[in-house]
Order: C-alpha cells, then structure tokens, then sequence
C-alpha cells in the first residue's frame, strides 16, 4: 500500500511550482488508483525515484496544455510546436517539481534522489508501473489537467 506521506510532497511540489515559476493555481482533483498498464495523454514527463522509496514519478498532458506551459516559461513567447527548446522548459518545469519534491520528502525523513526527467510525445501512450500501484492526482489549472502519476515502493 503506498502511503499518503509519499504522495502529498509531489502534490505540494507541483502546486508551488506551478504557482511561482507559472503564475498558476492549481485545485487538486480526487486522487485514485490506476490500473496497470494506462493510457497516458499525448506529452508525458516520466522521472525515476530511487533511495529510500524507488518508482518513479510523471506529469502528463494534452499537446495544448504542454505548448500553453512552455509559452509561459518562455516569458510569453508563442509556441506553435512543441520544438526543442519547448521540450526543454517542459523537462526543466518538471525537474523543479521532483527536486523540490525530493527536499520534502528529505525534510520528511525520506532520503530519495532523482533521475534526469524523460519527456515523450506520442498518442495513447501505455504506462506500465510493473508491480507498483499508480496513484494518479489530477492537477486543474485555468488552462487544463495535468495528470500527475506517483507509483512507488518501500
């Protein structure tokens, strides 16, 4: 069973970053438990977790969402595509969230670290947690949902 301890440092992390590096609040939907593999939205930001706790941790959304975000890190620049450089933001977003994550759980007694973030693009992705259970945080903005899947263990 994973334990909330282990899910409420990601969620807190998320909202903060969201907040300070994107201007954006975030409502956090009704947690659930997802079935092993899922079908993820078409951009995915996957990044390991390894230490105390080992899994591993993804933000997932639509293409719009994705390229709406970068624009914002980008200081408002318009991005049409979802080139290089907004991949780039994207994964830099994404590792702010697992590293102030990390320090939450470290501040919490739980020593983890993190893997470089993997960003990938496709439609009907499947995930597949292996062994872990999947607990998966809907994350509202004004501009759309981001998924955030934290699958781990002891």
């Amino acid at each position: 069973m994973m334990k909330v301890e282990y899910i409420n440092p990601f969620i807190k992390a998320t909202t903060e970053v969201f907040k300070t590096m994107l201007n954006m609040e975030i409502t956090t939907g009704k947690p659930y438990i997802k079935a092993s593999p899922f079908v993820a939205d078409s951009l995915m930001i996957i990044v390991g977790i390894t230490g105390e706790i080992r899994g591993q941790a993804s933000l997932s959304m639509s293409a719009e969402l994705a390229k709406d975000i970068a624009s914002t890190m980008m200081m408002g620049m318009p991005v049409e595509e979802l080139d290089e450089l907004s991949k780039s933001a994207l994964s830099e977003l994404a590792n702010m969230i697992m590293g102030n994550s990390a320090t939450l759980l470290f501040n919490a007694g739980v020593n983890i670290d993190i893997t470089p973030p993997t960003l990938m693009m496709g439609d009907n992705m499947q995930v597949s947690a292996g062994s872990m259970r999947t607990v998966c945080v809907p994350l509202i903005s004004e501009l759309g949902e981001v998924m955030l899947d934290v699958s781990v263990k002891e």
